[in-house]
């Protein structure tokens, strides 16, 4: 008798338990209710943080942040990103600051605006993922040899090498007379250095006489494009941020002496005539598509080819072009030039 007694409560608690979990069933059930794999996914759904250090403020950087943040959101989900960024005003000790903070923070993912950041964040982590953008060339600015256009390591990213012979057959379009070629560039930024012995084997290539003008910082820039415009007829500035930051400084020099520049880039043509350019916004873009595949499909940065650009513009600076009596062909698009 005690058996059944035992027996009966047990059937009638399981009984109970039963009721309510269909109960429970049924109140998540029909056309306004959530599905029960669409709440779990919501409880599982992480918010990404993400640290961006960017070298300097200048145009072209700018636009490469915006569009690394702008396709990582669409990507995430408004919400589901948190952007820790800084700005390392163009020095060096800066951005090993920034990085290492990124490193103690325990952010997701660090992405490397330019050279100087990215060889920063490189040295600050070996284990965190890290995109560059804006970087020319990621075997020089990671100091590797037979670069394969793959790092092996936690580091992938974007490139923002335009062709150099085609800037070089730019500047022979536009001044097919020309005698002797400046190439300016900051002798701190290697990816510089890169692009002037590209340029320097084109020119040589064509029997074009050349030579290169190297400034330290932005405080010796007035100095060496004044010398530059004394002994050349027309003046190079390949992708380069400290030159980039002092456009206005450049144009102030060479304006007057009617001396043109080509340039490496739109942001530097405020002191040019003219540029075969990239976007800085698709590269950007580019970066933060990438970074989605990192965060979210676990894809290694190391397995993931450095990617490019995918079109080039060639563009004028209408105001210096008049101010040197100079007619661009009917191919070149008129370039926006921020007002200082």
């Amino acid at each position: 008798m005690k058996l059944t007694k035992k027996l009966v409560s047990v059937l009638t608690t399981a009984a109970l338990v039963a009721s309510l979990t269909a109960c429970g069933a049924d109140s998540n059930s029909g056309p306004n209710s959530s599905s029960g794999s669409s709440a779990a996914s919501n409880s599982t759904s992480k918010k990404y943080t993400i640290g961006i250090c960017q070298l300097v403020e200048h145009e072209a950087l700018d636009e490469a942040t915006r569009g690394f943040k702008e396709a990582l959101t669409e990507k995430l989900g408004e919400g589901n990103v948190e952007f820790d960024e800084q700005n390392a005003q163009g020095e060096a000790t800066n951005c090993s600051t920034i990085t290492n903070g990124f490193v103690t923070s325990n952010v997701d993912l660090i992405m490397a605006n330019a050279t100087g950041a990215l060889q920063a964040a490189t040295q600050a982590t070996a284990d965190i993922p890290i995109l560059g953008t804006s970087i020319t060339d990621y075997g020089t600015a990671l100091n590797m040899k037979d670069w394969t256009g793959k790092t092996g390591t936690n580091v992938s990213g974007t490139s923002d090498l335009a062709p150099i012979e085609q800037q070089e057959d730019m500047i022979l379009e536009l001044y097919p007379d020309v005698r002797k070629v400046g190439i300016i560039y900051c002798s701190s930024e290697p990816n510089s250095a890169y692009q002037s012995d590209l340029m320097m084997k084109a020119l040589k290539e064509d029997n074009i006489e050349y030579k290169e003008y190297t400034a330290a910082d932005s405080n010796e820039i007035q100095t060496v494009t004044t010398t530059a415009c004394n002994e050349c007829d027309v003046i190079y500035i390949p992708t380069d941020n400290t030159m980039a930051s002092s456009a206005e400084t450049i144009k102030n020099v060479v304006i007057p002496a009617g001396i043109p520049v080509i340039a490496g880039e739109a942001g530097l043509c405020a002191a040019g005539v003219a540029t075969l350019s990239i976007s800085y916004y698709s590269i950007g873009r580019k970066t933060g598509e990438m970074a989605y595949e990192i965060l979210v499909n676990n894809k290694k940065p190391g397995d993931m080819e450095i990617e490019f650009a995918d079109t080039f513009t060639k563009m004028y600076n209408e105001e210096n072009c008049k101010a040197l009596n100079l007619t661009v062909p009917e191919d070149y698009e008129k370039l926006e030039v921020a007002a200082e």
